[in-house]
């Protein structure tokens, strides 16, 4: 069984390795410090297999009346089984307890997988940031749910 808990500072390496393998480009190990550490609007998740191993990771940032996901991501070998969508629902929580209005996202326009789950969390589509990605200027679709 998986468990979602608040990540804390002792988890930043693995989160940071989830990072690494997952997105082309990765943010770096001290920018994962700084979040935990130094911004008093973000707010981590883990998600945690019975094994104590972390298996995925979300992070949100919690400014006014907006959540903002600012990554989420799940080891490769469990992934389209539920998890992304238990980070996902665990940060709709924390973001309604919160008192949060909306929450955004930005997803790459070729990743259909993440897009569908968005939707079927709510999520609809507000726009297009062109060439937001780095690594190859790939559009971002900008997604958005009411709370």
């Amino acid at each position: 069984m998986v468990q979602y808990r608040k990540m804390t500072i002792d988890d930043v390496p693995a989160v940071h390795a989830i990072e690494l393998a997952t997105f082309p480009t990765p943010w770096t190990l001290e920018s994962f410090y700084y979040e935990m550490t130094e911004n008093q609007f973000s707010h981590y998740l883990v998600a945690e297999s019975e094994t104590g191993e972390i298996i995925g990771f979300c992070g949100i940032w919690l400014v006014i009346d907006a959540a903002q996901i600012t990554n989420v991501a799940v080891v490769d070998s469990v992934r389209g089984q539920g998890i992304g969508e238990g980070l996902m629902r665990e940060a709709l929580r924390i973001a309604n307890e919160a008192n949060m209005d909306v929450m955004s996202l930005e997803v790459r326009v070729t990743n259909t997988v993440a897009q569908n789950l968005y939707r079927k969390l709510g999520f609809q589509e507000g726009g297009l940031r062109k060439g937001y990605y780095t690594d190859n200027h790939e559009d971002a679709l900008v997604m958005w749910v009411k709370l």
